[in-house]
């Protein structure tokens, strides 16, 4: 009987475990496990960006709007003495009593997907394609950061500002025949809402309140994006977990820091976009004369017709003075920039995840399951 039939020798045994180390390919959660040092996860593709970022700025959207409605009747209520809504809890009580939810919170928010899906999708691709050729030139992170930021949502402005106006006219209407809330706009659905700003206002007002819209947007993508790549750095070194990620809840921290901080920077501009985007066109000299004097007599203030951005600033400034009139509904614009920051992010980061192990894996469609 040949010494071999039954025994295995501790070479052959050695040989066997190093064949079996050299092919050992580990799966994705125990990629992620090694040291960043070990297992270095390079820039994800651009179909994973466009995909992840479409799907959380849109999810996110679709989750908040509801407070975006609130914060949007805050801003543009007409002056009165006393308002109509006081804070944010009490507006948000007394539109859901009044006007329900799909017709009354959730008022505007078929152009607001609309314009979230594709205008989400292309800021992402832009952010990431701006930070990475910037960052490849040696560009300092925190510029790439700010220039991705801001290049990437003045190319979406195209897409997102007319489903903006058509949501924000919604918004503050709420239902058709709405006897709860005077707003001069009055209109069916959406499709009704396009025909009739079109046919009487033109497709320019499509684009009214463009300028103010930039001017909010940008610096708040840009220093939203600059805050949350900060966030995420000094959460991971502070974490200091072997697969260098973070974990869901400082993630999530992380977003919600971000984009309340940046909400919170922005919110004068935030007031001048809304008020530009919702003040009726203007009536001839007699009408407007006729209609100023009726509004001082209600109100104590004059009604305003805002020329521009920093008519509108100046003149709420010193008829409102700093909290009722720039900061006007800032608490629910940082509730709702904090939390839609935080669930985009994380929808964001964990969709990311997601194709990369369905791509490793091959499953579809990157492959066969």
């Amino acid at each position: 009987m040949s010494s071999t039939s039954g025994i295995t020798s501790p070479s052959a045994t050695a040989t066997t475990s190093m064949s079996h180390l050299q092919s050992f390919n580990p799966t994705p959660a125990l990629k992620r496990a090694l040291p960043p040092t070990v297992a270095e996860d390079p820039d994800p593709p651009y179909i994973d960006v466009l995909v992840a970022g479409g799907m959380g700025g849109t999810i996110a959207d679709f989750i908040m709007h509801s407070v975006d409605t609130v914060k949007t009747r805050l801003q543009g209520q007409p002056s009165a003495n006393p308002p109509k809504y006081n804070n944010m809890f009490h507006a948000y009580s007394t539109i859901l009593r009044e006007e329900g939810v799909s017709r009354g919170l959730y008022s505007g928010v078929a152009p607001a997907m609309t314009g979230s899906l594709p205008g989400t999708t292309l800021y992402f691709g832009t952010y990431e394609y701006t930070k990475r050729t910037l960052t490849a030139a040696g560009c300092p992170d925190t510029l790439a950061h700010l220039a991705g930021g801001s290049i990437g949502d003045f190319f979406a402005s195209f897409i997102y500002v007319p489903s903006e106006v058509l949501k924000t006219r919604m918004q503050l209407q709420g239902r058709y025949n709405n006897p709860s809330f005077v707003s001069g706009y009055n209109y069916k659905n959406t499709w009704h809402a396009l025909r009739m700003i079109v046919k009487h206002d033109g497709v320019p007002a499509l684009y009214q309140g463009y300028r103010a819209t930039l001017l909010r947007d940008v610096p708040f993508s840009a220093l939203q994006f600059a805050f949350y790549e900060k966030l995420k750095v000094a959460a991971r070194k502070w974490e200091a977990r072997p697969d260098g990620q973070m974990s869901l809840h400082i993630e999530t921290t992380c977003g919600a820091v971000a984009g309340g901080l940046a909400g919170f920077l922005t919110t004068p501009l935030d007031v001048m976009k809304t008020l530009l985007q919702t003040q009726v066109k203007k009536p001839a000299p007699s009408i407007a004369s006729t209609a100023t004097a009726a509004t001082a007599a209600t109100s104590g203030v004059p009604q305003k017709y805002y020329v521009g951005i920093w008519d509108g600033l100046q003149w709420n400034l010193k008829h409102h003075g700093v909290i009722g009139g720039l900061f006007r509904g800032v608490g629910p614009r940082v509730f709702w920039t904090s939390l839609q920051s935080a669930l985009m992010f994380v929808i964001y980061e964990q969709a990311l995840q997601l194709q990369d192990n369905m791509r490793y894996f091959g499953q579809w469609p990157y492959g066969s399951s």
